[in-house]
């Protein structure tokens, strides 16, 4: 038996599913009591279900196994009955409400021969907001658009006011009908007859309510991403401030320890340690103010960013849905805000380098003690600064002999007979795949290794355009893809087209290289886990990394491909000369 429902209580909206904006077509309900189409909710799922939970669309109650959900065959049958009495005009009293909405609100009736091509866009996690069915295409037979089906876009007031489902509709200046529709075209606010025959005819045009729901559905994602960039910053801020203590902490030590040093020489020495105490303040003043600066800068941003969040989650509060569009733009737009990943706060008082520095000195005394204070000042000078540096003289006094070991090449890579040379060559050799031979980078290890002890050698670079050398721990991985970075054992200095020189560490530690070397000097200290990179003729320091070296390590060679011969010149293992 089915019931006869008045007509002047019924409304469209009663009857419309919240995805696709269109009255029922076999609805379902959730355990929650809301109702869907049955296609609707079961696409929204498909596109929007990560497997592990399903969400109503609208209270976002989550499932953690997909409901089965059976037609509701209740409101099915209410539904179909409002379908007729959409379709069919029957009499009615001239003062009901339903004659009111039927007689102001439906557009003119449709032409014989005539066919309605309007078509409605569902909203779901697996489309995008601007899929083609959004727009309303042109009949192409007839200059103006055709009359739209009694549940298309254009008939969502044609059983309600428009104050029943937009309370703060407002009303075309042109046309006096409520603003339903939202022209993607032009951004802006349109009524059903500016797209039936106005200048918005053709235009990509959806529903405002349904444009409201996109909008606030992308909302959530921009407060996301306002989060992140918080989330950031403040990570940064804790990092600044670690920096901050440690400076402070080094600063005290060589302080403490250059007070000590000095407390054992006569008075005449006094001034210089007021020279040297000088240098420490004013690095320790440095670092202090670029850290309160950059602290000063995040703070400023992070009030910026909470209060675009505060007022995303008004607006998120909002129901006022023109309001909201007005403001969507503007408010979920990320802002243009710093990128702070390669920022940080840093010294070379946290090397102890000032108090090695006055040892140094204080062995030699006498004249040396004269220029204590420039040299305190000169070791904190940024190191890509060219300078003569006089260790290099030094470093060469733990010269080794260093052979390359042709079983731990690549098949590609050709080692001279003495193995002191290497080059790429064309095409790989028929070699034996030795478990120790590396398969996929061209490189090759010396024979020697080391597990204590200082180290030092020379290689020829100069008619190269890529090379890499350093060294590399005994146990690293030689088969297939390898991450190079001293977490994983390598610890090597690049140069990539000639001008692009780089520490690889992860990411890459890119260097500035104002001389370029024809000759590399590689000095390694295993107990301090110290390896740095000269230009020999130079005699200029070009990079130094302090680790810890826990395994036997090699000296790592790689002449990189030849780049169509580009690259073809071999690395050379030269004999050290003492630089005068």
């Amino acid at each position: 038996m089915t019931m006869e429902l008045p007509a002047a209580f019924l409304s469209e909206d009663q009857f419309t599913c919240s995805i696709c904006l269109d009255v029922f077509n076999n609805p379902v309900s959730t355990s929650c009591g809301h109702s869907f189409c049955q296609a609707c909710i079961s696409t929204y799922w498909d596109g929007g279900g990560n497997g592990k939970f399903y969400q109503c669309p609208l209270c976002k109650e989550s499932f953690r196994k997909r409901p089965e959900l059976h037609i509701n065959r209740t409101l099915k049958e209410i539904t179909e009955q409002f379908k007729q009495m959409a379709n069919t005009e029957v009499p009615m009293d001239p003062n009901s409400r339903l004659y009111h909405h039927h007689h102001l609100a439906l557009p003119p009736r449709q032409r014989p021969g005539e066919k309605t091509e309007t078509r409605v866009q569902r909203l779901s996690p697996g489309f995008p907001a601007s899929h083609p069915n959004d727009s309303l295409p042109q009949s192409p037979n007839s200059e103006h658009l055709d009359p739209p089906s009694p549940y298309s876009p254009l008939r969502r007031q044609s059983l309600s006011s428009p104050s029943d489902s937009a309370p703060n509709l407002s009303l075309c200046p042109i046309h006096s009908r409520g603003l339903e529709f939202f022209c993607r075209t032009d951004n802006t606010f349109v009524c059903c007859i500016c797209v039936e025959t106005g200048e918005h005819r053709g235009h990509h045009v959806i529903p405002a309510k349904r444009e409201w729901h996109i909008k606030k559905s992308q909302l959530g994602i921009a407060e996301l991403e306002l989060k992140n960039l918080i989330d950031v910053r403040e990570k940064k801020v804790v990092e600044i401030h670690n920096s901050l203590r440690e400076i402070q902490a080094a600063a005290k030590r060589e302080t403490d320890g250059t007070v000590c040093v000095f407390s054992k020489l006569i008075s005449s020495l006094e001034h210089c340690q007021a020279e040297v105490l000088k240098v420490l303040r004013m690095t320790r003043r440095a670092a202090e103010h670029r850290a309160q600066d950059l602290l000063r800068e995040l703070e400023e941003e992070i009030a910026e960013l909470k209060k675009r969040g505060s007022s995303l989650s008004k607006l998120d509060l909002s129901e006022d849905y023109m309001l909201f569009l007005r403001r969507f733009h503007a408010l979920s737009t990320p802002p243009q805000v710093k990128d702070w990943s390669g920022v940080s706060v840093g010294s070379e008082l946290t090397s102890g380098g000032i108090l090695r520095t006055v040892n140094q000195v204080m062995e030699r005394f006498g004249e040396e003690m004269q220029i204590l204070p420039t040299a305190c000042q000169q070791s904190l000078l940024d190191q890509s600064v060219p300078r003569p540096n006089p260790r290099i003289r030094r470093v060469q006094e733990y010269a080794d002999d260093i052979t390359l070991d042709a079983n731990t090449a690549h098949q590609r890579l050709i080692i001279s007979a003495d193995g002191q040379q290497v080059h790429c060559g064309e095409r790989n050799q028929l070699v034996p795949d030795n478990p120790e031979r590396f398969d996929r980078v061209v490189c090759v290890l010396a024979r020697q290794g080391f597990n204590s002890g200082r180290h030092y050698w020379e290689v020829e670079v100069g008619g190269k355009t890529d090379w890499d050398l350093g060294v590399a721990s005994q146990s690293v991985n030689r088969k297939g893809k390898i991450t190079v970075s001293p977490a994983h054992g390598y610890w090597f200095l690049s140069l990539r087209d000639g001008t692009e020189y780089s520490f690889r560490t992860e990411p890459s530690t890119d260097l500035t290289v104002s001389l370029r070397p024809s000759r590399i000097g590689i000095y390694v200290d295993y107990e301090k886990g110290l390896v740095s990179f000269y230009n020999v003729e130079a005699r200029l320091l070009i990079y130094t990394f302090t680790d810890h070296f826990s395994d036997t390590i090699h000296a790592f060679f790689s002449p990189c491909t030849n780049k169509s011969r580009r690259n073809e010149a071999p690395l050379i293992i030269c004999s050290v000369a003492k630089t005068e």
